[in-house]
């Protein structure tokens, strides 16, 4: 495979024609296709996979998509997902969309429609990945920090120079200095510039959620 990681398309449909006709779509553009019958034969199943999404049928008897998308969330599950609906299913859908779901469709949908949906969910989800993992990355230097480097990263949050740090903190430049290399080290950057734009996304997805 080179290398290269399959993206996958779960499809939850209790409707056999729809789950094989958006399998072979989501084939024939080289992503995997995982299709489920129900709700629940889908979380017997599941386990965190990246990067994928979920093209979900809104209703369906026993468990509907909006109960399966209750499910996942109370499991932690954040993958993307795109709602199918019929036409009188609308109000539904739109409880769908207030409960995360990325975009919804009424059947019948057009092809394209549906995978350009699926490349949009397929981004978000990536992008929620990589931000995952640079939080796991930061949690770990954090971590690692004693307690005066744990202050040389936060004056470094702020901008400030080694000479400013040495100021704040009654030290010389050069102890400032060797403490701000030492923090790059652990949080496995080669600048402070680099670690700034490793906690972007971070610190915007923070400010976000506080807002």
């Amino acid at each position: 495979m080179n290398g290269h990681i399959i993206q996958t398309v779960y499809i939850v449909d209790d409707d056999a024609a729809v789950r094989d006709s958006i399998a072979e779509l989501v084939a024939s553009v080289g992503m995997r296709a995982e299709p489920y019958s129900s709700g629940q034969a889908f979380l017997d199943a599941y386990g965190p996979k990246h990067p994928c999404c979920l093209v979900l049928d809104v209703r369906m008897p026993e468990m509907s998509g909006l109960v399966l998308q209750q499910r996942l969330q109370a499991r932690g599950a954040t993958l993307p997902v795109i709602v199918l609906t019929g036409h009188g299913d609308v109000p539904m859908a739109v409880d769908a969309m207030k409960a995360g779901a990325v975009d919804f469709l009424q059947k019948p949908y057009r092809e394209q429609a549906l995978l350009d949906s699926i490349n949009t969910a397929l981004a978000i989800d990536s992008r929620c990945s990589s931000l995952s993992e640079t939080q796991d990355q930061l949690a770990r230097c954090v971590s690692t920090l004693t307690p005066r480097e744990r202050e040389i990263f936060d004056h470094l949050l702020s901008g400030k120079t080694s000479k400013q740090m040495a100021t704040a903190l009654d030290i010389s430049p050069r102890t400032a200095e060797v403490h701000r290399r030492n923090v790059l080290r652990k949080c496995e950057v080669d600048s402070t510039k680099a670690l700034l734009s490793l906690l972007g996304p971070t610190i915007q997805a923070a400010s976000q959620d506080n807002a």
